[in-house]
């Protein structure tokens, strides 16, 4: 990698869109531009108009990204790269960081910035190239932070601004156990690792000493007895009244997550908001694909896949594998 370019005063992100899942596995990648650029006005653009980033994920950005671009659907028109005046009425960033491939779009924004980083047709249009452009999303996008902040810059865990809800954090989980996250969740059953695995590990942590933590979502209503019932030990933070009003959602989850020795989640929302808080993670995939494209962006990952197992079927993962591969995360400590 080159040195890092002269410090910014304003950076665009240039995406096409963040429905639910890409907005949450790209946090860490939202708060490694915020680190890398302390003192930059940093834009969100998404081509389409549509990002969480600006409706139920503001909250949770909210002190990291400074303005969303969204209207004018720049990028989008065949004519945006060669009309008169540039797109985004005219306005002009120091550095653009275009996450997208699309060569018309990519063309388009790079009328925009005044240093222009983009993966598009092999990185033609881009100040500067990688010697490799890895096969993870998360990796890609790290690499392009890299191209545009130097070698040091990384990913970042999440650090929530809302003292609101760093306040309910910590008054839910204290300082002082080592605190196991559990996101036993998954948007389709057949991404979900069954509860009683799950339930099994927290009670091999809870007999090591440690204290197993259940996040659970709307969807997971019919899980609370049964952790009630066979882990009383566990804790179910989410599941109390709120220790300060307006402490809840996504935004406890991730500030949860910060507290965390480690988790288990399956491929879906809630393993990334665990990954977004900085918690290293065991991470349970169906299949090896899906394993090395969309490998969450916790400090650390252990991966396991059912089909490793013999088949895209998540009940092959032994619960022994997972807690060995648990273990692992927590010898290494944070």
């Amino acid at each position: 990698m080159s040195k890092p370019l002269p410090p910014p005063n304003s950076v665009l992100v240039y995406s096409v869109e963040e429905i639910s899942g890409d907005g949450l596995i790209k946090l860490p990648f939202v708060a490694g531009v915020r680190a890398a650029f302390p003192d930059a006005h940093f834009a969100w653009c998404a081509a389409t108009g549509n990002c969480v980033y600006d409706t139920w994920l503001k909250p949770v950005v909210a002190g990291q990204i400074d303005e969303m671009v969204l209207s004018g659907r720049p990028g989008l028109s065949p004519w945006d790269m060669i009309a008169p005046g540039r797109p985004l009425g005219g306005r002009k960033f120091d550095l653009v960081i275009d996450t997208q491939s699309n060569v018309k779009r990519s063309l388009a924004m790079r009328r925009v910035g005044r240093t222009f980083i983009s993966p598009a047709a092999n990185f033609l249009f881009s100040a500067r190239k990688p010697a490799v452009w890895p096969d993870a999303m998360m990796d890609r996008m790290e690499t392009l932070l890299k191209l545009a902040a130097g070698e040091g810059a990384s990913l970042k865990p999440l650090r929530l601004t809302d003292p609101v809800i760093r306040a309910a954090a910590e008054s839910l989980l204290p300082a002082g156990p080592t605190y196991v996250g559990f996101a036993p969740g998954a948007g389709g059953p057949e991404r979900r690792w069954p509860l009683d695995r799950y339930i099994e590990l927290a009670r091999r942590q809870h007999a090591r000493g440690r204290v197993p933590v259940f996040v659970l979502g709307p969807a997971e209503r019919d899980y609370l007895e049964p952790i009630r019932t066979e882990a009383p030990f566990a804790l179910l933070p989410g599941e109390a009244a709120p220790p300060l009003p307006g402490a809840g959602g996504p935004l406890l989850t991730i500030a949860l997550a910060g507290r965390f020795a480690a988790g288990v989640a399956a491929d879906a929302g809630p393993g990334h908001m665990l990954a977004a808080g900085g918690a290293p993670l065991v991470s349970l995939f169906r299949e090896r694909r899906k394993a090395l494209k969309f490998r969450p962006a916790a400090p650390r990952v252990e991966a396991l896949i059912a089909e490793d197992y013999g088949d895209k079927v998540m009940e092959l993962i032994p619960v022994d594998d997972v807690d060995a591969a648990l273990e692992r995360l927590l010898a290494a400590g944070r």
